[in-house]
């Protein structure tokens, strides 16, 4: 079955956003206990292209099936889980990358380089890294796993703050999203 991209996200409505986020039906990755732990001489590069022993992987789909079994754990850890084994994953900076991001009705949703939907909230917090000349904008997705705002969507989410913020930009550049309030500098 060939892939289908996704309506652009600025034409999506709340209701939509959150419709496309309840259907991605993703592994039980929690539940599993795999005995077997190894290496799966796979690379999540900085601009979120996945490698396999040096390659690229080239389908979409492929990337979209692997990133559904991923997970980082205290110490940073990323692994790709199955239930009988779990295989650490190299990755540069982040998981994922937020490739746009839209307010709708005071929340703020993010769609990822997988083309998965990810609204900010208390369980998906952004977080500000770097430093003032050279932020970085982490978006919590999952297990652990974070997706880096690339250059366009963080500018997407400036916007947003100085839009919302008005001339009030006292208490430095910040953003809500579900309630939970997100400082944008480090």
């Amino acid at each position: 079955m060939p892939y289908e991209p996704p309506p652009y996200l600025a034409e999506l409505t709340l209701a939509q956003i959150a419709e496309q986020v309840e259907q991605r039906k993703l592994p039980p990755v929690e539940g599993w206990a795999p005995q077997q732990i190894g290496e799966s001489e796979m690379r999540i590069a900085a601009d979120g292209t996945w490698f396999h022993e040096g390659d690229p992987i080239r389908r979409p789909a492929m990337v979209r099936a692997f990133s559904g079994l991923l997970t980082r754990d205290d110490a940073a850890q990323h692994w790709l889980a199955t239930p009988f084994e779990k295989l650490s994953i190299e990755v540069d900076d982040a998981a994922f990358v937020a490739v746009d991001c839209v307010m709708r009705d005071g929340e703020i949703a993010f769609r990822l380089n997988t083309d998965e939907l990810v609204v900010a909230g208390p369980d998906n917090a952004i977080r500000a890294a770097g430093d003032p000349e050279t932020p970085a904008i982490y978006l919590h997705v999952r297990r652990g796993c974070e997706a880096r705002l690339n250059r366009s969507t963080y500018e997407q989410l400036v916007q947003i703050a100085i839009d919302t913020s008005g001339d009030d930009l006292t208490k430095g550049l910040m953003v809500t999203s579900q309630g939970a309030i997100f400082s944008l500098l480090p």
